[in-house]
């Protein structure tokens, strides 16, 4: 089954007290659950359609932000990633090379830039530091031309996800006289399965939608032994989870779904954290289980503007209190459009994407068959280091 996930986050910027000591794996998995945090406001004005996300993504455009940020947005910032930057630089470091490492065997790509009118006129500390941190590079465009500053990003965000985005940012996102920077995150993963799916056992299957809608749809089939296991979200409702690992073995995907079909997936999505996560990775037992998968493709693009203000990072998009002297100190800026588009293909071989409360935890034994006929849940996660790199509902293959 060939997975390829990529993803593109992009934050356009217009004129217009945290505790520092943390591991790599509790760090990462602060920045992929603001991530999680985002995908949950989302999931609430879009419960029936396929919703796509890197978390990883999200936070590393943060991340690049917070660097520029000072005064009131920053604090924003810091205080729902719950980290700043500039005390954990070291570790996001290690951990960003950690992600992107050939030690995983399946291909992850993240690339980071910053566009700017007039590089001269960027404050070097914030050059430097994404630089550091982030591996972001500085490129000039001429945002006076709209169409030309849109091919410039958009062509460097298709070559860096391998050509699965396209069309990410459209001309009138770019105001000619007002937009200053646009700052990108692309993230691509490749990975194909440690236990491949045969293509001769893929048959058309029956998948109930979210609009209870019954579909014929390609399913993906195995019989082998993959970690499996269920639990209760605090109101009660159980749920199954499974792990599918690429070839690697760094890398999984991790699939949930509702036990009883008359469980909407809306309804286990609020529980589920990067600690919830976390339990999961510790409840599942290996079984011998017959898995039946959707064959998928789902794309989409976020604006995360909004969910972003519901969790409390509001001054920044506001002309008149977003601070970002540490970007530039000849201009007030502010950001006007915070966008993500990503991508996954699931297949035989593996995965191609890419993205330009705690529940209760009682083990109990899983059914010998792991059927996703209905909506589900997915993360791509790398283990390592506990990055949530992808995530969606899957409401319609």
């Amino acid at each position: 089954m060939n997975w390829h996930l990529p993803l593109f986050l992009l934050a356009s910027v217009t004129l217009p007290s945290i505790c520092s000591h943390f591991n790599p794996l509790s760090l990462e998995e602060l920045g992929s659950n603001t991530g999680i945090q985002v995908f949950n406001q989302i999931v609430k004005s879009r419960p029936h359609d396929n919703v796509v996300i890197s978390p990883h993504g999200i936070a590393s455009v943060l991340g690049m932000l917070q660097l520029g940020a000072d005064g009131r947005t920053k604090k924003q910032l810091a205080m729902v990633m719950r980290y700043g930057v500039n005390g954990v630089g070291k570790i996001l470091k290690k951990i960003n090379k950690a992600i992107v490492s050939k030690k995983n065997k399946d291909i992850v790509t993240v690339a980071n830039a910053v566009f700017v009118k007039n590089a001269s006129e960027i404050e070097v500390p914030f050059v430097t530091r994404n630089k550091d941190v982030f591996q972001c590079e500085v490129r000039n465009v001429n945002f006076e031309d709209p169409a030309s500053a849109c091919d410039s990003i958009n062509a460097w965000v298709k070559n860096e996800t391998r050509d699965m985005i396209d069309n990410l940012l459209s001309p009138d996102l770019i105001d000619g006289v007002l937009t200053r920077l646009v700052l990108v995150n692309a993230v691509y993963f490749k990975g194909l399965w440690k236990s491949r799916f045969q293509p001769e056992n893929t048959k058309k299957r029956t998948f109930v939608a979210a609009d209870g809608k019954s579909y014929q749809v390609p399913m993906l089939a195995q019989l082998s032994v993959f970690r499996c296991g269920s639990t209760s979200a605090p109101n009660d409702l159980w749920y199954n989870f499974i792990e599918l690992p690429y070839h690697g073995e760094s890398i999984s995907m991790l699939i949930a779904l509702p036990t009883e079909s008359s469980t909407p997936l809306s309804a286990i999505i609020p529980h589920i954290s990067t600690k919830t996560i976390d339990s999961w990775m510790s409840i599942m037992v290996p079984k011998r289980v017959q898995v039946i998968l959707p064959k998928f493709t789902a794309v989409a693009q976020t604006d995360l503007k909004e969910p972003l203000k519901v969790l409390g990072i509001t001054d920044m998009f506001d002309s008149s209190k977003a601070n970002f002297a540490k970007i530039t100190r000849s201009e007030n800026l502010h950001v006007s459009h915070i966008l993500q588009k990503a991508k996954i293909e699931v297949s035989e071989d593996g995965t191609k994407a890419s993205a330009a409360t705690t529940a209760i935890l009682i083990a109990r034994s899983s059914p010998p068959w792991f059927i996703v006929d209905r909506p589900f849940l997915f993360f791509i996660r790398h283990n390592p280091t506990g990055a949530v790199l992808f995530m969606g509902q899957i409401n319609k293959p």
